[in-house]
């Protein structure tokens, strides 16, 4: 099992306004494709103006396919052009984790 995790950097500010624009044009065609996360949080402490979302997936394969068949959706592109005129995010950063042989995770 794998973990895509996902952190972006509002401007300050801005996480409420980014999430409601998510919630509202980015999340059913996410989960269609991708299922269910593992995580979505808002920090509390540590770097500010962030927000972490990390999924799950079987394999590197698995993962591949899944994001695939989200870029080929229109409904996906619509959001990611929503989300670019709003101009909420100034950073992102991906990390794949590899869960260990005694991590059992259950959809």
């Amino acid at each position: 099992m794998i973990f895509d995790m996902r952190t972006y950097t509002c401007k300050p500010g801005t996480v409420p306004a980014q999430l409601k624009l998510y919630e509202d044009h980015g999340l059913a065609v996410q989960t269609k494709h991708l299922g269910q996360p593992a995580l979505y949080g808002v920090t509390e402490t540590g770097p500010i103006n962030t927000y972490v979302h990390v999924w799950a997936y079987e394999d590197a394969a698995d993962r591949a396919k899944r994001r695939a068949a989200m870029q080929a959706d229109p409904d996906w592109h619509a959001f990611l052009k929503k989300t670019s005129e709003a101009g909420y995010l100034i950073a992102q950063q991906n990390q794949i984790l590899q869960a260990p042989s005694f991590f059992k995770f259950s959809r």
